[in-house]
């Protein structure tokens, strides 16, 4: 696989991961698509802070993972092996 294929792979992933959680959140108020914001928030739940005196630096991850992200990242891999 070459650069730009992976590159490509990688870009549609992210998009098809966004576009899915958008539309998870946009669907969780309603009642017959609210399975597609189901999912599982993992990460650090409050930031480590590092204090240096005349800098600080906060560092915080959290990723969450719904039914629509993944929908999407499968969505994203069939077109990558579409085109």
């Amino acid at each position: 696989m070459g650069s730009k294929n992976f590159w490509v792979l990688l870009l549609l992933m992210m998009a098809g991961i966004v576009l899915g959680g958008f539309i998870g959140n946009a669907a969780g108020g309603i009642s017959g698509f609210s399975w597609l914001n189901f999912g599982q928030s993992f990460g650090l739940d409050s930031p480590l802070i590092l204090n240096l005196g005349i800098l600080v630096i906060t560092f915080g991850l959290s990723i969450k993972i719904t039914m629509a992200s993944i929908i999407g990242m499968v969505i994203a891999l069939l077109i990558f092996r579409w085109m």
